[in-house]
């Protein structure tokens, strides 16, 4: 299969979902309707909607036969010991807390392992993993190796964690104030790129000196084990299942968004290895989220998990997700188009503040990027820049480390006539960079603002 340069979905198509083509002026519309802010937007009103890979994709047949099969007692359910199982299956830690999506783990797990005064270093965390953290009085550090902030850096595993920043970070706060490391695979802000084995056995090394836990945000997971099955010495003939289970025996607890490599439409877990943090945990799960047999989910969504577990790891799947995800960054980046380098698992990032150096970060130049490519071709991103990442617990704001506009691939859901219609209107946009202008807030949440917050554009 590998001789052939056309890349084919590994699926075949049973259900279609129609959507309604719009112009150029009705787009600037809902733009002004939508305080250019692209979360408000109707998705009735997207063409090709590249927002998220989060809770975005099509589920196989045989997930949903078992949404069919699905289970509703509220206690004990089989659907429970079946979604158990495939979770013990790649990552067999102690306690399994089913939550109803990742940031629900995130909140229980920072709840009891956080506080004023800690500090949680990681190599990059996500908005709402970092808005956890803080919610709490700690304080999150990032501290990914250089290559990782610098978009058009080549390097194979541009998510690792910088050892010796980690190392200086602990000497400096002291480890009684760390209650954990969280390491992201893939690294999503930092591009969706991959942590190698060797970072994370040398991060469990680091852990061990300093008596403290290391903790999985394995969303993507599958993505990350295929990286390392093609980029890293010694995992060429491993089988994926094996790479993630490796991955997992070097970490202490997870936390997991389903809605990524579980290819499901909601749900996540919890898992860890300590017991004292996961009786906490339990009875925060029952406060919030439901009995620890289905914590927020259906029996039929617990079983569609544990179907998409067994789906993700399958080499044909995630040879076509990582090629088909490179089709769009290659062609980019041939168009000129400054993108993030090598292309991630699940979206390509453009590098906004490359294309668009005439606006300042603080006048988001991502914003007015993404926002363009929706007005101009009807394409939903996400910034993924200062709007994001500018902004301080204090109120204060500083320009991000880097300024990019996410175009997130949904798993299963668009065919490559779909992506060379996003390559068109990119490469179209990128022609005009330079009569782009920034923009302004005028009204915004203390936090996560990037939800909800609403521009207008900056007329000079």
């Amino acid at each position: 299969m590998d001789r052939w340069r056309t890349i084919i979905e590994p699926f075949r198509i049973k259900s279609v979902e129609p959507f309604r083509m719009t112009s150029a002026d009705e787009r600037q519309g809902r733009l002004e309707d939508a305080g250019y802010n692209l979360f408000n937007l109707h998705s009735d009103d997207v063409l090709i909607d590249l927002l998220t890979d989060s809770g975005t994709g099509a589920m196989s047949s045989e997930q949903w036969a078992g949404i069919q099969r699905g289970d509703e007692s509220y206690a004990g359910s089989p659907s429970w010991y079946r979604f158990l199982e495939a979770v013990l299956e790649l990552f067999p830690f102690r306690h399994v807390i089913p939550t109803h999506q990742g940031r629900a783990a995130e909140r229980i797990l920072f709840a009891v392992a956080g506080g004023p005064g800690k500090v949680v270093p990681s190599n990059t965390l996500f908005d709402t993993t970092r808005a956890n953290v803080e919610f709490t009085g700690a304080e999150g550090v990032d501290v990914v190796i250089p290559e990782g902030r610098r978009p058009s850096a080549l390097h194979p595993f541009k998510g690792n964690v910088d050892l010796e920043a980690l190392e200086r970070l602990i000497a400096e706060v002291g480890a009684e104030r760390i209650p954990l490391v969280m390491v992201t695979v893939t690294n999503n802000s930092g591009g969706g790129q991959p942590v190698s084995m060797e970072n994370l056995r040398a991060i469990r090394a680091i852990c061990d000196r300093y008596g403290l836990p290391l903790f999985l945000d394995a969303c993507r997971f599958a993505e990350n084990a295929w990286f390392i099955k093609q980029r890293e010495d010694g995992y060429a003939d491993r089988a994926i299942p094996d790479i993630v289970r490796e991955m997992a025996s070097l970490a202490d607890g997870m936390t997991m968004s389903a809605k990524k490599d579980a290819l499901v439409n909601i749900g996540g877990w919890l898992a860890l290895n300590d017991d004292r943090w996961a009786e906490q945990a339990r009875n925060l799960l029952i406060l919030t989220e439901g009995f620890p047999t289905y914590g927020g989910l259906a029996g039929r969504d617990l079983e569609a998990i544990a179907q998409g577990l067994r789906e993700v790891v399958q080499e044909d799947y995630l040879r076509y997700r990582i090629r088909s995800t490179a089709y769009l960054g290659d062609a980019l980046a041939a168009a000129g188009v400054p993108v993030v380098q090598p292309i991630g698992g699940h979206a390509v990032y453009v590098d906004a503040a490359a294309l668009l150096p005439h606006i300042p970060p603080l006048e988001y130049p991502g914003q007015s990027l993404a926002v363009t490519l929706y007005r101009e071709g009807g394409i939903r991103g996400c910034e993924i820049g200062s709007v994001m990442f500018g902004r301080h617990p204090d109120g204060s704001e500083s320009p991000a480390a880097m300024e990019l506009v996410r175009l997130a691939i949904p798993r299963r859901v668009y065919t490559q006539s779909h992506i060379d219609y996003v390559i068109e209107v990119v490469r179209s946009v990128a022609e005009g960079a330079a009569e782009l202008r920034g923009m302004r807030i005028v009204a915004q949440p203390p936090t996560l603002r990037h939800f909800t917050a609403r521009f207008e554009p900056l007329s000079t």
